[in-house]
């Protein structure tokens, strides 16, 4: 019998503020695990499913962006919502020791430290949308009303097409 994997930091976070979620798990063995792929492997709508960006300005100020999986980041967009001069995303190895995730399993939720999250505005079109669990693998469902609740985020246009 396999053992159920231990809750994530990302769902314990959800749980102790009383927010409902439901888990979702896929197969991560062969690799695949950037957002389109998730999405297939969940059997869910791309437009549903988010991956959340980590960027930083000129200042080292850190920003959490989550958009569509099959969006790209508009830098600029991003910059005006957060109300600096510029952001860029921040080197790959720096992903771990700042949120305390891997790349392709960073939630949201129960990063080391809160940063200043924006989710795009296109997650109202949903009653739920899903994101990074915590661990690659591991998504979880939740309204974004919920999402911006437990972030302390708000909503912005912050994609390009």
């Amino acid at each position: 019998m396999a053992k159920k994997e231990a809750k994530t930091n990302a769902m314990r976070m959800l749980e102790s503020a009383g927010i409902s979620y439901t888990e979702h798990t896929y197969d991560a063995e062969d690799g695949k695990i950037d957002g389109v792929s998730v999405a297939a492997k969940t059997g869910e709508d791309p437009a549903r499913v988010f991956k959340t960006l980590v960027t930083q300005d000129e200042k080292k100020n850190h920003f959490v962006f989550i958009i569509p999986v099959e969006a790209m980041l508009d830098l600029k967009a991003c910059a005006r919502c957060a109300g600096v001069k510029s952001v860029q995303m921040i080197p790959q190895k720096e992903l771990l020791p700042l949120t305390g995730y891997v790349h392709g399993g960073c939630s949201p939720f129960g990063m080391k430290k809160p940063f200043p999250t924006f989710l795009d505005e296109t997650a109202v079109l949903y009653d739920t949308i899903l994101v990074s669990g915590g661990r690659i693998g591991t998504q979880v469902e939740v309204a974004p009303d919920d999402l911006l609740q437990l972030t302390g985020g708000s909503f912005g246009a912050l994609t390009r097409e």
